[in-house]
């Protein structure tokens, strides 16, 4: 407990004051004058030491510097005017824990904004199939909460130095129960008498607004279908000096009508001919940059795969690019000429395998 409060004076109380209200409170709390009152005989022995640590200079200065070690409010006092402590207050017993309630009690003072972190902002993008393999810059309008400017997000704003109306400039309430006159610090004011800030009326105390914002984004290379991109404080602003959310932004990538994304690497299906898969060939597959020439060996089969090394795409952690599969699908010819007829039919004589003898068991 505040020994200011204890002995009922203001801060700046003299020597003299102190002592003076000391002795008033020790012949009415000495524990020769109330035997076997426990409580009397603590607050006697609380009285005491607040006397000697505000009559000792040195003692004082440190006490006024470092504050009470309890955890109570300072400016408030407690003045007793011949009060009799052996009849009960107001027609009922009343304990010092009742007498001082309205003293200890939290103050009404306007509270800070709370610390709050700014909520997370969600947003999508469309890329195209190119875009997402090589990287592409957007920019976006965005519609946040922002630090109110007039008020630097404290929700008040310093104005003309006005009295305080609660308690006329005093910077103190009084009130009276029983034979005893309480005084604290003014809760409108803080004990100041004075008004020095009022709400902000730009964000109504809110300490932030909304701002609508262009963003730049910066898409890296190998952005798949569905992966989230963080931006980071282009969230909400936080309140109370938080930290500021961020900014995340889900991407949809357009189908390429070639390539089908498979994680890092890419499929494409390549359409040959018979005499290439029969004798074999070299011919140009695409690329999403350019082309590479891929070799198709003798005998190639409708459906069999071929891998170009590092023709894929771009890894977005690593940045080491995926595999190109290239699967080949073999396109018959439209025979209409009698010669073409002929020499397919010799070749079929002269390979005359069934080709489906596996499918029968004898």
């Amino acid at each position: 407990m505040d020994f200011y409060l204890i002995l009922g004076v203001n801060r700046g109380a003299s020597a003299h004051e102190v002592k003076r209200a000391y002795k008033r409170l020790a012949r009415k709390y000495h524990p020769d004058i109330n035997p076997g009152d426990h409580e009397a005989a603590a607050f006697y022995h609380r009285a005491t030491e607040a006397y000697d640590t505000l009559t000792d200079p040195e003692r004082r200065e440190t006490y006024d510097a470092h504050g009470p070690q309890s955890p109570q409010r300072p400016g408030a006092s407690i003045e007793f005017h011949g009060f009799d402590f052996s009849a009960p207050v107001q027609g009922a017993s009343a304990t010092f824990a009742e007498l001082f309630s309205e003293v200890l009690q939290e103050t009404g003072d306007h509270k800070a904004i709370p610390t709050l972190t700014g909520s997370d902002l969600h947003a999508d993008i469309t890329l195209s199939f190119e875009e997402a393999l090589m990287g592409a810059e957007r920019t976006m309008m965005v519609t946040r909460l922002v630090a109110c400017t007039a008020c630097a997000g404290t929700g008040l704003r310093r104005s003309a130095e006005t009295p305080c109306a609660d308690c006329q400039g005093s910077g103190d309430k009084r009130w009276r129960r029983g034979h005893m006159v309480f005084t604290k610090s003014c809760s409108a004011c803080g004990g100041t008498g004075r008004h020095r800030q009022q709400p902000c009326g730009s964000c109504r105390a809110k300490g932030v607004m909304s701002c609508t914002e262009k963003i730049s984004i910066h898409v890296p290379v190998g952005v798949a279908d569905g992966a989230r991109m963080r931006v980071p404080g282009k969230g909400h602003a936080g309140r109370g000096g938080g930290a500021t959310g961020d900014l995340y932004i889900t991407a949809t990538v357009g189908a390429h009508r070639l390539f089908v994304r498979d994680g890092d690497d890419l499929r494409l299906e390549v359409p040959i001919s018979v005499s290439e898969a029969v004798l074999g060939a070299l011919i140009d597959v695409p690329t999403v940059e350019s082309q590479v020439r891929l070799r198709i060996p003798p005998g190639t089969s409708s459906g069999q795969r071929f891998r170009v090394k590092n023709q894929g795409a771009p890894s977005p952690r690593t940045g080491e690019r995926g595999d190109l599969i290239v699967t080949v699908k073999l396109v018959l010819p439209s025979v209409t000429d009698e010669r073409s007829k002929q020499l397919l039919r010799e070749f079929g004589q002269i390979h005359s395998t069934d080709v489906r003898s596996d499918l029968f068991i004898e």
